[in-house]
This record gives C-alpha cells, sequence and structure tokens, in this order.
C-alpha cells in the first residue's frame, strides 16, 4: 500500500471536509474508504465535491498569486472522463467562453484525467493564448519566450503567418501518442488594442494582448493526486502585461521605442526613462482594457485585495504563506504593504506545480 499517498489523502479529506462542514464520523468513513480503495488499486478517485474544493484550496494556497483573496469563487469543470485530443480541446474552449464572458472575466479551471501509471494527459502550451516568436536572420518577429513552442508547432503543421501576433495553436499530448494541435477559432480568443489616453502616436506601436491569462502547463495536486493536465484562469493584473510581457528585454521590448516617441533621452539611464515609459504603458494598458470593458486590475488595487485576504485567513486561523519576490508587484513595489512584510514560502497542498518541460 502507498503509505504516502493514504497519508495526503487523509489529510487533504479532515481539511476539506472541515472546511465544508462534515461531521466527524463523515470524515472517518471517507477515509476508511479511500484507504480500502488504495490497498486496491494503488490510488483512488475524488468525488466532485472534493475536486471542487480542493482547486479552490490550491488557489488559496499558491504562494505566488497576489489574487487569492477571490479563491473560493472559481469555477471547476469536472472532465475527467474525457478519453481523446478532441474531446479536450472543445473543453478547452468551454471553459474559455465561459472564462471570457464578453470581458466580465470569471476564475475557472477544467480538470482532465489524473496522472495514473501508463495514463497522462498534457497540454503543452504554456498558456491557452500565447502569441507566436520566430527567430529569423535579421530578428525576432513576435514573442521571443515563445520561439521553441513556436518551431514544435510549425513542425507538426502548423502554418506560420510572421505577424507579431500570432496566436498559437493549442497542443495536446495523450500518453506517449503524438500530440496532436488545434488551430484556436477567431472568436475563441478576447483581444484587446492597447492604445493611450493622451499620446495619440501611441497606435502607431499597433501593440495589442490577450484578455485573459489562461495557465495550462502546471499540475494541480489534491490529496496526492496529480492532475497535470488542469487550465485555469484569472484575470490579469495591469503589471503583468505593461511591466512584463510587453517590456521586458527578452518579451516585446517595447520601452526604447516608448521612450524615443516621448522624446526621452535614452543614453543615460539617470533620465528614467525607463521608468517613465513603463507608466505610460502601464496606463495604455489599464485604460485600454477599462475602455474595452474587459476585467484587469491595478497592482494598487491588486495588494490592497491581498491586505483583505490575509485579513480573511486570520479571521479563518489559517497562515498565509507567500513568495516575497513574486507578491510584489514589478512596477513601484515599495508603494504596497507586500514589500515591508516578510512571508514564509512554505508549500502547502493542495496546490498547483511546475511541471518539467516538454520542449
Amino acid at each position: 500500500m502507498k503509505i504516502d499517498l493514504v497519508q495526503e489523502a487523509k489529510e487533504f479529506i479532515t481539511s476539506c471536509y472541515q472546511e465544508l462542514n462534515k461531521t466527524q464520523d463523515e470524515i472517518n468513513e471517507r477515509i476508511h474508504a479511500i484507504t480500502k480503495q488504495i490497498q486496491t488499486s494503488g490510488s483512488y478517485e475524488h468525488t466532485p465535491f472534493e475536486i471542487d474544493h480542493g482547486a479552490k484550496m490550491a488557489w488559496r494556497n499558491n504562494n505566488r498569486c497576489i489574487g487569492r483573496l477571490f479563491w473560493d469563487q472559481l469555477h471547476t469543470y469536472d472532465r475527467r472522463h474525457l478519453k481523446t485530443e478532441d474531446e479536450i480541446f472543445e473543453a478547452i474552449l468551454e471553459h474559455m467562453e465561459y472564462a471570457t464572458n464578453g470581458g466580465r472575466i470569471r476564475p475557472a479551471i477544467t480538470i482532465f484525467a489524473p496522472h495514473r501509471e501508463h495514463q497522462e494527459i498534457r497540454i503543452w502550451n504554456h498558456q491557452l493564448i500565447r502569441y507566436a516568436g520566430y527567430q529569423l536572420e535579421d530578428g525576432v518577429i513576435g514573442d521571443p519566450a515563445s520561439i521553441p513552442f513556436t518551431d514544435q508547432c510549425i513542425e507538426l503543421g502548423w502554418e506560420p503567418k510572421y505577424g507579431k501576433f500570432d496566436i498559437l495553436p493549442i497542443m495536446i499530448q495523450i500518453n506517449n501518442q503524438p500530440p496532436k494541435i488545434f488551430d484556436m477559432p477567431e472568436e475563441a480568443a478576447l483581444e484587446v488594442n492597447i492604445r493611450h489616453p493622451e499620446y495619440e502616436w501611441f497606435d502607431d506601436l499597433q501593440l495589442k494582448w490577450h484578455g485573459v491569462p489562461f495557465i495550462s502547463d502546471m499540475a494541480l495536486e489534491i490529496g496526492g493526486i496529480r492532475y497535470m493536465a488542469a487550465p485555469f484562469n484569472g484575470w490579469y493584473m495591469g503589471t503583468e502585461i505593461g511591466a512584463r510581457n510587453l517590456a521586458d528585454e527578452g518579451r516585446y521590448n517595447m520601452l526604447p521605442q516608448i521612450a524615443s516617441h516621448m522624446g526621452l533621452d535614452t543614453k543615460s539611464s539617470i533620465s528614467l526613462w525607463k521608468d517613465k515609459s513603463i507608466v505610460e504603458l502601464n496606463i495604455a494598458v489599464l485604460h485600454s482594457f477599462r475602455e474595452d470593458g474587459v476585467s484587469i486590475v491595478d497592482h494598487h488595487t491588486a495588494a490592497q485585495q491581498f491586505k483583505k485576504f490575509e485579513e480573511k485567513e486570520a479571521e479563518s486561523g489559517r497562515a498565509v504563506t507567500g513568495n516575497w519576490a513574486w507578491l510584489i508587484p514589478p512596477m513601484s513595489p515599495a508603494t504596497t504593504h507586500i514589500f515591508h512584510k516578510p512571508y514564509k514560502n512554505e508549500i502547502v497542498k493542495p496546490n498547483y506545480f511546475y511541471q518539467s518541460k516538454l520542449i
């Protein structure tokens, strides 16, 4: 019998059932049933409400997420019964439609069959919506972070368009079979054209970004059971786009162009041209999302929401763990309370975990 699995199952069932106001008899009965199932088959299956609450707990426990205040609003799609790549892709599209919601984004997760011996489902994409990156002789077009995955998609027959914002296909693999790719329907991906409330020249940059961050390459672990395909989403914090995706030198690297349009001195760092440029880029991102009616949160509001989360967890008798380096926003972190506070970076399960890269 797998002793570690039994112990992890006991810990999860106890905490999950207590939070859901189940009786001690119900806890004991469920643990007994799970133990027998593990003795017989080497594993066990979660009930629908266990997997639903376990996914919520995993969000609440994730040390890198500043948006945990809304953990109990997560909508769970239990899709463990699906067997084929086509069925999985259809479930992904259903998740995306629900979550996107015309711009009023709703947090959701779709959970596919768990990892078992001789059973494994993987989604190769880092996010369900991600832009292609092309390495050409004279430089890079698109997102440099996507170059390896883009090359893999092309090898599998995807036709590149060589644009700055080409949405990549979904790549799904079941067991040791070759992965299959599925083109993203145009209507599935909500995108926002980035413009500035004051600078008309900003339109000439022709920037845009997708409206919903669907993370698809992390594993969800609940009570010792690992779900290797469990894409989930919240909504963007503005700095994820304006201070990282569009700003990082290893990504779209837009700060030099913005500084040039603003007439800033880029020859010396003492001019703080990067700081001025990144502020205007973030203003443009927040303005564009809000004007288009797409959910987004600025980093100051997100920090205030995290403070409320900390207070609610204290009321519930739970300690808040966190990875400080990830919780502080990438712009003006010292203006938030998070910057001035230590957090224990301890792993509490259920949780979401990074997996070995497939590319």
